[in-house]
């Protein structure tokens, strides 16, 4: 039985053909979801290859239930965590050294077709937001803790609004009548401030920045990075897919130059100093594919490899 239609994912076989350098490696997806790319490199893997898979949520966690999973539990790990602490677990499963790394960081589909969890404006739900349900801040709390200035840098650094302090200054303003617990609320709130044929899309942008902040998603991405550059074998691959620019930029400065800034550096011979080796140019999704998952059409497909000893 494969894996059920829990999330479509993105460029499967580019993503899985850049990863895979030996069958017989030691492997980490960490954005496991519904299990698409870790099956896909699951059923690769040789008798002496293993993977551990990522995920802090409950709900992909039971896709860990079917195949190819069950049949192959002595060659696979699942850890129920955040990938920011990547570092500390392969430490706790005597993990030195990895072959490669899989990164999904698109929002599974699962997430915004659940109502309950509050991920989606297209329906009235709980403002919850969080992967990891077992605790921590919702969009809720936020949305009605947080000052005008902090959720206008929220909504002009993650979701790029120009409206920021017009958004904020509204739900503060709404706030003070009665707390804001739904999605379908704080839709109401903002869609006045939206024009007309980019209301879906600045709402879409203020779901995704509130998402972001809720989760701790560009530290935790940051973090992640730094350990997998550190865990990587020599020839080991790094593979990234993003959705969105801030993200990208984050994964690119890091491939190319192994810091946030994207700075070079050069010894006293001007080699280039970079923990890693970008392999050609970033993909994208074919037409075919975009037709199959409209969610795709934003991805974007970095590999990168650790330079050989």
């Amino acid at each position: 039985m494969k894996v059920a239609p829990y999330h479509t994912p993105v460029l499967l076989k580019p993503a899985v053909a850049g990863l895979l350098t030996h069958l017989d490696g030691v492997y980490v997806d960490v954005t496991f979801g519904g299990g698409g790319h870790s099956g896909a490199i699951l059923e690769q893997l040789s008798e002496g290859g293993h993977l551990y898979s990522f995920d802090q949520d409950a709900d992909a966690q039971a896709n860990t239930e079917r195949e190819p999973f069950c049949s192959r539990r002595g060659q696979f790990t699942f850890v129920r965590s955040n990938f920011r602490y990547l570092h500390n677990w392969m430490r706790y499963y005597g993990v030195e050294q990895i072959d490669g790394l899989l990164a999904d960081l698109g929002v599974s589909s699962h997430h915004f077709d659940t109502e309950d969890r509050g991920f989606s404006f297209r329906f009235d739900a709980p403002l919850d937001m969080r992967m990891n349900q077992r605790g921590g801040q919702t969009a809720a709390d936020l949305v009605n803790k947080a000052d005008a200035e902090v959720l206008t840098r929220i909504f002009r650094f993650y979701g790029e609004l120009r409206q920021a302090n017009r958004l904020a200054d509204a739900i503060v303003r709404e706030r003070a009548k009665g707390e804001i617990k739904t999605t379908g609320q704080l839709a109401d709130i903002l869609s006045p401030l939206c024009s007309r044929e980019h209301e879906r899309k600045d709402l879409t942008k203020v779901f995704q920045a509130l998402r972001i902040e809720v989760n701790h998603e560009m530290d935790a991405l940051q973090e992640m990075l730094m350990a997998a550059i550190r865990l990587l074998a020599p020839g080991g691959r790094l593979v990234v897919l993003s959705y969105h620019s801030i993200e990208d930029r984050i994964v690119k400065n890091l491939m190319r130059a192994g810091n946030l800034e994207g700075k070079v550096e050069r010894d006293f011979f001007g080699r280039t100093q970079a923990p890693l080796i970008p392999l050609g140019k970033p993909v994208i999704p074919s037409a075919e594919e975009l037709e199959m998952n409209p969610r795709s059409r934003s991805a974007k497909l970095r590999v990168a490899a650790k330079p050989e000893e």
